[in-house]
């Protein structure tokens, strides 16, 4: 499943080629891709209509692009940015998209357009499917052509370009919702200075990338949980974001195993592992995130290349980078944990 470092990719993409444009039509192509609207195809596709795309925000794993009112203009200035809004100019609804193991979202901009003739010029140059291992970063490099094999939701702009949701293994989803005020009166997420969030995302709790987050008060209430530590890393409730790979990376990091408990670990300690998992999930989103094959990729079609980082993650019988010891792997939650046994010791019973 994505992480907030692939998340945070796609929204970014998200505010440079869809904010302030506006959606003419709106089609489902599968119903489960839209499961969780009330009313189904016809509900999004009504309430989507004549909307404009008024900006793109994330929380944790969980992204969604604000719509204007019909017949409202886009926000002013840069795309992706939004000054302080007035009570009258908070967003009243929004499209939100959950990505679950497999989804994409992909811009495709309309023939002879400057960006479609840049996009192509790009692909052709550098060519599909390229290996992750070469020299120039791959982030480059568009994957994969756009396939409509497992195109679930097309939404087309009133300019012709589209925004597609493709999702092979159909277990991410999107809908419209209306939004709430947020808990603590700070913005809702990444992108957007609005003190609102679509309902359904309104118990995902602030991510570690969140300037508003209160750290001292995550801390107490990781040590509070009386639980394993890796299980309160991927608790979206306490803090968003983090998913399995970043939570093995940040374990190793901090040289904790997951199965210490969270309350025998001092404030000091759990402030290291916090600040470890802030430290690899920026060095990932600067790379574009983390891709193992052609199922993440960004609005373009491009994969991250953060794989060749990884130190614990994936590395089952591989030397750790730290002491040499081969990487073990244990079975956690119906899933796979990489940790050293030499650098992260289990939690004495």
């Amino acid at each position: 499943m994505p992480e907030l470092p692939e998340v945070e990719t796609v929204r970014a993409g998200l505010a440079g080629r869809v904010v302030g444009r506006r959606v003419a039509t709106a089609e489902v192509l599968h119903p489960r891709a839209v499961r969780r609207q009330p009313g189904g195809a016809a509900e999004l596709a009504a309430r989507v209509a004549g909307r404009t795309v008024t900006a793109a925000v994330r929380r944790g794993k969980y992204l969604w692009l604000n719509l204007g009112e019909p017949g409202e203009p886009g926000e002013p200035g840069e795309p992706g940015e939004a000054g302080e809004p007035g009570a009258h100019d908070l967003p009243q609804e929004a499209l939100v998209a959950h990505l679950g193991m497999s989804g994409q979202l992909l811009v495709q901009e309309p023939e002879g357009s400057r960006r479609h003739d840049a996009d192509a010029a790009a692909f052709v140059a550098d060519g599909p499917g390229r290996d992750l291992t070469a020299t120039l970063p791959p982030t480059l490099v568009r994957t994969v052509p756009l396939s409509t094999a497992h195109l679930r939701v097309r939404l087309t702009f009133d300019d012709g370009g589209q925004l597609w949701f493709v999702d092979q293994r159909t277990f991410g989803h999107v809908l419209v919702a209306g939004t709430v005020p947020t808990a603590d009166g700070g913005p809702g997420g990444h992108g957007s200075a609005a003190p609102v969030l679509p309902a359904p995302v309104a118990h995902i709790a602030r991510d570690l990338l969140d300037p508003a987050l209160d750290r001292a008060a995550l801390v107490r209430r990781t040590r509070a949980r009386r639980t394993e530590v890796k299980r309160a890393l991927l608790d979206q409730t306490l803090v968003s974001g983090v998913g399995n790979i970043y939570a093995d990376e940040a374990l190793w990091r901090a040289r904790l195993h997951g199965s210490r408990p969270t309350d025998r670990l001092s404030p000091a300690r759990v402030r290291e592992l916090l600040d470890a998992a802030t430290d690899v999930m920026r060095e990932a989103l600067a790379v574009g995130g983390t891709s193992f094959d052609a199922l993440y990729v960004d609005v373009e079609g491009v994969a991250g290349y953060f794989a060749r980082s990884l130190n614990a993650y994936g590395r089952e019988g591989l030397p750790c980078p730290r002491c040499g010891r081969p990487i073990r792997r244990e079975q956690f939650m119906n899933r796979s944990s990489f940790s050293c046994p030499g650098c992260q010791r289990r939690a004495r019973a």
